[in-house]
């Protein structure tokens, strides 16, 4: 389907990425993952030719486009994308909006082009919204109205380019449900996301980019359980931790609680552990502040951690000043909270080194 040979491309002096070679299947759906900064959306604007390369070629269906004597905006039609920004035209309706390529590029007939249209529109989702303008529309319904105009140029293959950045969490949900149909439909994609657990459930193949072009790629099972390479291994572990500090003893209980659950969210931890996560913290957090910082204000850093492979959360709960174990009183009548803590944790644990204690709880 597609396919780049030693692809190049810098700026100026700056190398994004060299000797890339990737080689998609006609019906793959691929998730590009990495650190921001390593080339993700400028490969995704090279293989469309919105970016000349500088070296290599790009191959569709066997036929190099990356040739001089190429039609680029032939090759633009073979490809559908989705940007971080929805891009739609602010002076025209949704129905307009996904009708003006088809009308203007392609030739399509106007009424050919208004009914594909309509059913693009069923399929996201959004048929009552087909006369709206993209200011009556949130964050989440105009990304689907972008998907559906990608959809109605008939493409090879779409590219969704962080689809979900620029959205508030509660509109993300609404959107990867869209490309998880279309991955599920047989679609030839490639995705750029930080959302992992959506990833690891869409995607067949995983490329992780890093040091200027593929760092790792394989099976998404084998990239997000057991990662070969050691800077694969250190970025998934980290998006797969939560870090939370407390230094005042007015912080936003709530707002950590938001926080917390958005993170289980991203990898479809069950509501159960996620009530489980919230009620440990709040818990252990109250029985610090009343036992250790009565007089001063705290000093508390915690990490919730999500291991898939064991379908665990540890959470490392860390608290500066004298050695203190709230777990030494579990079984005072006064310590309700610490009895609620022991009886949903599978294993308790507590140092204390150097003016530091540690607490870590697996759930």
């Amino acid at each position: 389907m597609i396919r780049t040979v030693n692809l190049y491309k810098r700026f100026g002096e700056l190398t994004v990425f060299s000797d890339l070679n990737i080689h998609i299947q006609k019906g793959e759906c691929v998730a590009v993952i990495g650190p921001s900064g390593t080339g993700k959306s400028v490969l995704f604007r090279t293989l469309a030719l919105l970016e000349r390369p500088d070296g290599g070629q790009v191959f569709i269906n066997g036929k190099e486009i990356t040739g001089r004597d190429v039609n680029i905006n032939k090759v633009r039609e073979k490809f559908g994308m989705v940007y971080q920004g929805f891009h739609l035209f602010s002076h025209l309706n949704v129905l307009d909006n996904i009708t003006l390529a088809p009308l203007k590029v392609k030739k399509v007939d106007r009424k050919e082009a208004r009914e594909r249209a309509m059913e693009l529109l069923s399929m996201v989702g959004l048929s009552e919204k087909f006369s709206s303008f993209p200011h009556q529309l949130s964050g989440g319904q105009q990304q689907r109205v972008a998907i559906a105009r990608s959809l109605a140029m008939d493409p090879d293959i779409i590219l969704f380019d962080e689809p979900t950045s620029a959205l508030d969490p509660s509109m993300t949900g609404e959107v990867l449900a869209i490309i998880r149909k279309l991955a599920r439909s047989g679609l030839t994609m490639m995705i750029s996301t930080h959302e992992m657990g959506f990833a690891q459930d869409v995607a067949s193949r995983v490329i992780y980019m890093d040091e200027k072009g593929i760092y790792e790629e394989g099976p998404a099972e084998q990239i997000f359980n057991n990662p070969q390479r050691e800077k694969t291994r250190m970025f998934i572990r980290k998006l797969k931790v939560f870090s939370y500090s407390i230094i005042s003893r007015g912080f936003d209980m709530v707002s950590m609680n938001v926080q917390i659950e958005m993170f289980c969210q991203k990898y479809n931890i069950e509501l159960k552990k996620i009530n489980h996560i919230q009620l440990v913290l709040e818990e252990l957090i109250l029985e610090v502040l009343a036992g250790l910082y009565t007089d001063v204000q705290p000093q508390i850093e915690f990490t919730v951690e999500f291991s898939e492979e064991r379908g665990e959360i540890l959470i490392t709960f860390n608290c500066k000043g004298r050695e203190f174990n709230p777990f030494v009183n579990k079984d005072d009548a006064d310590h309700l909270g610490i009895i609620l803590i022991s009886g949903i944790s599978k294993k308790i644990s507590h140092n204390y080194s150097n003016g530091l204690n540690t607490i870590n709880i697996n759930i």
